[in-house]
């Protein structure tokens, strides 16, 4: 009895292994494809960090950029690709170590009275968690650095 036990609980925790999950890798490429459609279908060009965040400066700002450790006040609105809007606000203030890591990488490339565009693979957003009912979503601001 006790070996079809120990039986049924190898088969239960390997029947859980074979799940349709991405790994990190696989996920970025997937991100990654869609910000590049995305760009396309809307002709838009963009320049890409070594992370995999891409940018688009409209206004690039103070040649003084801001650091991780800078407080910064930033004007933005957050929506997912199919242009659902997920946040927004004006002239919010944070320390950039407080935020998502698409931020950390993306705002240091404005300065002062910057403007532009983050998109944001999920690896570097909110990855699994879920925002608006939707998880690993690519993630899309536009933003203005106000001050720093």
């Amino acid at each position: 009895m006790k070996y079809l036990y120990l039986l049924l609980s190898c088969i239960l925790m390997f029947s859980s292994c074979g799940d349709d999950t991405l790994s990190i890798e696989e996920q970025l490429k997937v991100d990654t494809g869609l910000i590049e459609d995305y760009l396309k279908s809307k002709n838009l060009t963009a320049q890409k960090t070594s992370d995999g965040i891409y940018y688009i400066i409209q206004t690039e700002g103070s040649v003084e950029k801001p650091k991780i450790t800078t407080e910064v006040t930033v004007t933005y609105k957050g929506y997912f690709l199919d242009g659902t809007v997920f946040d927004s606000a004006t002239k919010a203030k944070f320390r950039l170590y407080d935020v998502i890591q698409g931020w950390q990488i993306g705002i240091p490339k404005f300065g002062r009275g910057g403007k532009g565009t983050l998109l944001i693979p999920s690896k570097y957003g909110y990855g699994s968690r879920e925002i608006n009912g939707r998880s690993f979503a690519v993630l899309a601001f536009d933003i203005e650095v106000v001050d720093f």
